[in-house]
Parts: C-alpha cells; sequence; structure tokens
C-alpha cells in the first residue's frame, strides 16, 4: 500500500520537478517495517498538521515572513559551512545591489518578463531581480548541483514563486533553455558563477561549441572558466538585454585569452559598468570580487566605463565581511546615476583611456581610492610652525566657519600660521565659537523638523500595514533630508536608521502590524534544565512589555520615585566605600581587621563582646563600633532600596492597563523611537567636532618644538646630567 501510494502521490511531483532523487517513503532500510514504519511516517505527517506550521493566516501581509527565515538559514547556513557548501549561496546585499543596477525596477515588466540565472544556486539571487521588478516575472535557473538545485525550488515555493522553472544540469555543457537548438534568449541575465572554474570545459569541446558563444569574443582558456561564463550570459541576452556577473578581480587585468576576450567585450561596448567589491565577502573564498554589468541595449554608441571601487565600505560580520545599508545605497546610488562627483569613489572611463591602458580593466589604474597620507612637513619640524597646507585641507570646515579659521590659527612667516589658542582650549575655542553654534544649532533644528514630520507620519500607522513598506519610506525620506549636508555624511545618518530598524523597530513595527497600538505585559517564566535533558524547575523571573520596556513607563510617570531610587544607590556606594576604606586603613599587619578570617558583622561583635571593658583597647574599640554603623546603615538602605524599586516595580505594572491608544503612541513614537534616533544624530555631531578638535591639536603638537629648541633642550638636560655625574664623582666629557 506505502508503495503505490507513494508512487501515485510522489510519483507525479517527482516527474513534475524533473527529480530522479525524491524520497521513497517506503524505504525499509531508512524507516523499517511493519509498526515501526507505520508510526514513524505517522509522526512525520503529524509534524505538519501541527496548526503552529499553518502559515495561511499571516498577519504580515506582503511581508514574506516564512521566506525570509528561509533566507536566513541559508545565510547561516552558507556561514558555518563554509568552502564546502557556501558556494551555492550569494550574500543578499550583494544579490540586491545586482537586482538594483540592472534596471529592472525602472522598467516596465509583465509576466512575460524573463529573468534568467545560469548557475542559480539556492535561488535567492534570481528571487532578489525578481522582487525588484514592478509586476510578477518569469524567473528561469539552472543548477548543476542535484540537492542544490532542490533547495533553489523550495525556496521559489516558499517567495511565492511556484511558476519558476529550475533546471538541474551543467549549463555550460548541456544548458537545459533553449529554443530549438539556440539557446534561449532573457530579458535579464544575473550569475554568481564557480570562481576561476578549472573543470568548465568539460562535457564539451569549447572550440566547437554548438551554441556558438566563444565564436565572437574568443574561448576561455582551459583552466579559468570565468569569462566562460560571462560569454554564455552575454549569448543569453536579448538584443535589449541587461546582466550582471559576480568574478574575481583577476577577469579585469589577466592577460593572453582572456585579454583578447575583455578587449573584444570593450570594443564591442558590451561592458556598461564595473563594481569593485570588499574582500572576504562571499562564502566559500576570501578573494575580492566585482560585478560586471552587460548592456546590449546600448552598446553600439557605448564609449565609456562606468568604475565604482567600492572595496573600502564595509563592516566586519564574524570571519567575513558583510557590506552595511549605506554602502549599498552607495554602490545603487552612484550606479543608477553615473555619479562619478567623487573620483576616488566612481569615475566614468572613456575608451580612449581604457585603450591606452591596453584594455587592462583594473581598477587602481582609474580610481585611487586610497587615503593621502599625513606627510610631515621637514620645514615645520625644523623652524617650526604649522603648514598652511594642512590647514587648508581643512577646508570643509572653514566652508561652514569661516572665522572660525582666525581664531585658531593666528599668521606666522610665509606659508605657516601658529596656534592662536592655548593647546587646552582648542575644544572649547570651538565648540563656543558663534559660527559652529550656529551650525550645531542649525543642524539640531534640521533633525528636528524630520523628527516631527516622521512623528506625525509614525503616529498614523494602522493594524495590517507593511513594515518593509514603512522602511524604505522613512529610510529614504531621511537620506534625502541630509543629502548635500556640510560635514555630514548623509549615508552614515541612514545607517544609524537602518542599525536601529533592525536592532528594534522592526520587532516594533511588527508588533503594531499585527496587533495595533497595545503594551501588554506578560510574565518572564526561565524553565531550568533538569535530569536527562528534561525540563526542570520554573523561575519567575519578573515582567516585560516588548513595546514599551519598564524604564520608559517609569521615566514619564515615576520620574521622582525613581529620583529617590538613584539617591538611595549613591547613599548605599557611598556607605559601602567607607566602609572599603575603614577595612583597608585598619587591615594592615597587627592592625584592628588583622586577625579576623572574614569581616561580617557576627565576628565584629564577637571582638567587642572579647574587649570588654579593656581601656586600653579604646582606639580598637571605636573602630569596630565604627564598623557596625556603617554596616547597619547598609543594611538599611539596602532593605529601603528593594521596597522602594519592588514599589516602583508594582506602580509601573499597574501604569500598563490605564495607558491610552495616544499614550502609547507618545511613549512608543517619541519617547522610544525617534528619541533613541536623536541620540544616535547627536553623536554624529559630536564625531565632527571631535574629529576638528583632534586634528587641530594633533597639528600643534607636531609642530610646537622645532628643531634648534628641541636642541636647546637636549643640551640643557645633558648639562644637568654633567654636573650630577661630576657631583658623584665621574667626569663626562
Amino acid at each position: 500500500m506505502a508503495t503505490r501510494s507513494n508512487k501515485k502521490i510522489i510519483g507525479p511531483l517527482a516527474n513534475a520537478n524533473k527529480l530522479a532523487d525524491m524520497p521513497d517513503f517506503n524505504d525499509a532500510t531508512k524507516l523499517g517495517t511493519g509498526k515501526e514504519m507505520a508510526d514513524k511516517l505517522t509522526n512525520l505527517i503529524a509534524i505538519f498538521e501541527n496548526p503552529a506550521l499553518d502559515f495561511s493566516k499571516n498577519r504580515a501581509d506582503g511581508d514574506d515572513i516564512l521566506g525570509d527565515a528561509y533566507e536566513y538559514l541559508m545565510r547561516h547556513f552558507a556561514t558555518e559551512s563554509g568552502k564546502s557548501k557556501g558556494q551555492f549561496y550569494t550574500p543578499a546585499e550583494v544579490s540586491r545591489i545586482m537586482a538594483k543596477i540592472i534596471g529592472i525596477g525602472h522598467a516596465v515588466t509583465t509576466s512575460s518578463t524573463t529573468v534568467y540565472d545560469p548557475t542559480c544556486g539556492s535561488g535567492s539571487l534570481l528571487l532578489k531581480v525578481g522582487e525588484e521588478a514592478a509586476a510578477n516575472v518569469t524567473l528561469y535557473g539552472q543548477e548543476k548541483d542535484s540537492a542544490t538545485s532542490g533547495l533553489a525550488r523550495m525556496n521559489m515555493i516558499l517567495h511565492n514563486n511556484p511558476t519558476a522553472l529550475i533546471a538541474q544540469g551543467n549549463t555550460l555543457a548541456d544548458p537545459k533553455f533553449k529554443d530549438g537548438e539556440a539557446l534561449k534568449t532573457f530579458d535579464y541575465v544575473v550569475a554568481n558563477p564557480p570562481f576561476s572554474d578549472k573543470r568548465w570545459s568539460t562535457g564539451f569541446d569549447p572550440l566547437n561549441d554548438a551554441f556558438e558563444r566563444f565564436d565572437t569574443f574568443g574561448a576561455p582558456p582551459a583552466k579559468q572558466g570565468d569569462y566562460a561564463y560571462l560569454l554564455h550570459i552575454v549569448r543569453s541576452l536579448k538584443s535589449s538585454g541587461k546582466g550582471a556577473c559576480i568574478l574575481p578581480h583577476g577577469v579585469l587585468f589577466r592577460g593572453n585569452a582572456e585579454a583578447d576576450i575583455r578587449r573584444n567585450l570593450i570594443r564591442r561596448g558590451y561592458i556598461k559598468g564595473i563594481i569593485g567589491l570588499p574582500a572576504n565577502l562571499f562564502y566559500g573564498t576570501g578573494i575580492p570580487a566585482c560585478i560586471v554589468v552587460i548592456d546590449k541595449a546600448e552598446a553600439h554608441a557605448r564609449k565609456r566605463i562606468f568604475m565604482i571601487d567600492a572595496s573600502q565600505g564595509y563592516m566586519k560580520d564574524g570571519p567575513k565581511n558583510r557590506l552595511r545599508e549605506q554602502d549599498l545605497h552607495k554602490i545603487v546610488d552612484a550606479f543608477t546615476r553615473l555619479d562619478d562627483s567623487d573620483p576616488k569613489y566612481a569615475r566614468t572611463v572613456g575608451l580612449e583611456e581604457i585603450e591606452k591602458n591596453d584594455f587592462n580593466l583594473n581598477l587602481p589604474r582609474y580610481i585611487d581610492s586610497t587615503n593621502a597620507e599625513d606627510r610631515q612637513d621637514i620645514e615645520g619640524h625644523l623652524k617650526g610652525g604649522i603648514p598652511v597646507a594642512d590647514v587648508e585641507a581643512l577646508a570643509d570646515y572653514w566652508a561652514v566657519c569661516p572665522e572660525l579659521r582666525a581664531t585658531l590659527f593666528k599668521p606666522s612667516r610665509a606659508g605657516y600660521v601658529d596656534l592662536a589658542v592655548e593647546k587646552s582650549t582648542i575644544k572649547t575655542s570651538i565648540y563656543q565659537h558663534p559660527q559652529f553654534a550656529a551650525f550645531i544649532t542649525g543642524m539640531n533644528a534640521h533633525f528636528a523638523s524630520w523628527r516631527d514630520q516622521s512623528a506625525t507620519r509614525l503616529k498614523t500607522l494602522q493594524t495590517g500595514f507593511h513594515p518593509k513598506e514603512l522602511i524604505v519610506e522613512l529610510a529614504e525620506g531621511l537620506l534625502t533630508h541630509y543629502a548635500d549636508k556640510a560635514l555630514i555624511d548623509a549615508y552614515d545618518i541612514y545607517q544609524h536608521l537602518m542599525d536601529y530598524w533592525a536592532e528594534t523597530l522592526q520587532d516594533d513595527a511588527y508588533l503594531i502590524a499585527a496587533d495595533g497600538w497595545k503594551a501588554p505585559t506578560y510574565r518572564v517564566i526561565e524553565t531550568k534544565k533538569g535530569k536527562d535533558g528534561k525540563p526542570g524547575k520554573s523561575v519567575d523571573k519578573g515582567w516585560a512589555c516588548d513595546l514599551l520596556p519598564k524604564s520608559l513607563i517609569v521615566s514619564r510617570y515615576f520620574a521622582a520615585e525613581q529620583a529617590a531610587i538613584d539617591q538611595l544607590n549613591t547613599d548605599l556606594e557611598s556607605t559601602a566605600a567607607k566602609l572599603t576604606e575603614l577595612e583597608e586603613e585598619f587591615g594592615g599587619e597587627d592592625d584592628v581587621f588583622s586577625g579576623f578570617d572574614k569581616i561580617n558583622a557576627a565576628a565584629v561583635k564577637e571582638r567587642i563582646k572579647e574587649i570588654g571593658k579593656d581601656k586600653t583597647a579604646a582606639d580598637e574599640l571605636a573602630v569596630l563600633k565604627q564598623w557596625l554603623d556603617l554596616a547597619a546603615d547598609e543594611t538599611a538602605l539596602k532593605k529601603k532600596l528593594k521596597e522602594a524599586e519592588a514599589e516602583l516595580d508594582a506602580k509601573a505594572l499597574a501604569q500598563y492597563p490605564k495607558l491610552t491608544e495616544a499614550e502609547i503612541k507618545t511613549l512608543a513614537v517619541d519617547d522610544k523611537w525617534l528619541a533613541s534616533l536623536d541620540a544616535m544624530i547627536h553623536g554624529e555631531m559630536d564625531r565632527v567636532s571631535q574629529a576638528l578638535t583632534q586634528r587641530v591639536k594633533e597639528l600643534a603638537e607636531r609642530y610646537e618644538a622645532p628643531l634648534p629648541q628641541m636642541a636647546d633642550r637636549v643640551n640643557e638636560l645633558e648639562a644637568k646630567v654633567a654636573e650630577h655625574l661630576k657631583r658623584m664623582g665621574f667626569a663626562w666629557n
């Protein structure tokens, strides 16, 4: 019966998905026989019948929680698996960049719009491109590994793309998507192929390729398959198609056959852009990679290539590097706008310059992204004085506060200035300068305007809203709000919001989307592990509220009570410090506490009893009584503190049911979210002022002692040493 059911139910699924390795639920070697098999299969079915696994009533409509959970697991699986399995997963941030730079989000798309990934792995890159499109598009993917192609199919279903076509097989030797005998062509193609595949030509003869992928551009070298995949992409694109491929940096500069292919691609105008990425970004390898962007639509007229060196923008994430939200946004903004206003980050490079470099596309040839060396001025060290060139390098500050420069520096000889204030007053001279103070005030007002506008918007959120749409709206608005603001990097401000979203605001948004403006409390019960791994004793750890932590309630409604508790804590710390000081003062050898194994009330009282009325021990008795008085004060303070904290805890808990919806909104939006962001933005302002203070101080200290002064000081010290040696009877020549 099980065999017939397996063939009847599972068979059509296997055939429809072109799978040869679907599980056999009648396999006695794995499931046992008789009752054992029946029990195992019954338990398996029971797992999937669990109501908790019914996501059909998912209240976060439009936010793919199940798919996101799958992506989360895939990322961590790739991280932990390393080189063996990490190659089939493209970091989500890189996938998002590729999805945006090919322009599918700005194009008119329909179900007939096609997207293809010839090395799709688990399908994450393909899905990101599909999500970026304005309308549902048709997804195609091919993956060599059978298990991984199964993961891709599951990924498609979980992300609501059940009609995506995922084929299993070697893309180069046996491409599955064809129109007759020719390769099928697509509107968009993206790929993250295996780097430098040494077995790329296995299974076919590249020199006699049936699909003519290498006829026009040349065949890649036998042991280097990067261009084989890129040329497959070129051949798979329609005449107006666009694509992007992740490749190792070597494709930009390697010679011989690859140099010929690169030259032919450039001359035909197929390469629209190159984006250099940080090293150690991809799973399975630490080498730096780049994104090569292909655009056939404008190839005939293309006489330039847009290049971005984004290798310096990343954060450490365990053993790997990871692109931050600001890095991703900056790359996409620069590429989509072809913005080369910062030549150390991006440049539009003409074909003539590329030809002069023999079609070598190595990014450092065109973009110098290195930080300028902080040079030492020899004349400044010899004669003193701060070089004017170093002062002028701070031009961004002087543009905002032109009079501040004259406050900090005064003229010296030609090309040099001296510090005009005491070194110890540099910080206050900057902070208190009217123009700098006006700048800070203006920036505070600038944030306040965004904060007020955002507070109004956030308080209108209703049950069922889409959190992902909310963060896009907030983040893009904040980035635009700070665009072109002097001394402040808008992308740094944007990152603060995105970090806070990931840490706190995202969870709060989903709570409100699901339940509305409610702040329920709940008991925190911790179950300890018992014997044999079974649950042990449960411990009540108090109460909590996810949306509105206790600190918010206390701050707004019970500030006086909290102030009293703070004072009790201060008094307790002071008393404890006096006790410690007394014990240390009289804890030496043969002193009051020297004979104590442990200093506590019982031991001290016992010693007082031993002393009795011994008048010769009056001083010792006074110390012991002082200790007892302090210990009694400490005990009393601890008791008062505990009672006050318990009373405040009860008051705070009782306040939650009294909160109106308007009060909950004020606490969440004003006191929690925007107050946290306000502190972060003010941190950026502090960083600006501290950077200027540190640099001015650094220049002042660097040149404050010229060589003659140092020589005089050396002579002075040498004379003192010689005099001391002479007095000790030593001659010093």
